[in-house]
């Protein structure tokens, strides 16, 4: 079971966590609530815009995804300059990834719009973390992304085509294939 948060330092997207517990019924009568936490959230974070109390001129940049992973639980993750209604520091944005694991390897994807792919700063920590950095007076952009599973740096192929970034890293224990069992 999931540790519970203090109400206040939830976020409205905290309930995905609960749902290996609730029962399929379950999540449809809590549906309609948990939108509207999330647009209360939402709003919150545009009135303080408006109001001056966090942005200071820079721009704001909040959106989420929500999609179901491979061991078949929710997974909701933010992402922008915004955490918690305050503005990171320096205006950083935290783009958008997806990480995709196959047997022998690692995909991850990252949307950085609006920079050239030479602005683009990719590093490999301790064979699983991918560091994404983009500091331009533009955009800048920051994400360390955990890896599932250790990966050899030297494998690593990234392209960037219209602010989508793709990189592409060999593991260095790919999984095995297990031994068939015949049954007699």
């Amino acid at each position: 079971m999931v540790e519970r948060k203090d109400k206040k330092d939830r976020s409205p997207f905290d309930w995905f966590e609960d749902w290996p517990s609730w029962g399929f019924e379950d999540i449809f009568e809590d549906f309609d609530e948990r939108f509207r936490q999330m647009q209360r959230h939402i709003n919150r974070i545009l009135r303080e815009a408006m109001e001056g109390k966090i942005g200071e001129g820079k721009p704001i940049v909040y959106g989420w995804s929500f999609r179901i992973g491979p061991d078949g639980k929710p997974q909701f993750r933010e992402f922008g300059n915004v955490g918690k209604g305050i503005i990171t520091e320096e205006s950083v944005r935290e783009p958008l990834v997806d990480v995709i694991e196959s047997d022998d390897k690692i995909s991850v994807t990252a949307e950085v719009p609006g920079v050239k792919k030479e602005d683009i700063d990719l590093e490999i920590v301790d064979n699983n973390k991918l560091i994404i950095k983009v500091d331009n007076p533009d955009r800048k952009y920051y994400k360390e992304v955990e890896l599932p599973a250790e990966v050899d740096e030297k494998s690593a192929k990234a392209t960037y085509q219209n602010g989508v970034l793709d990189i592409e890293l060999k593991k260095l224990k790919p999984k095995k294939k297990g031994k068939k069992i015949q049954i007699k």
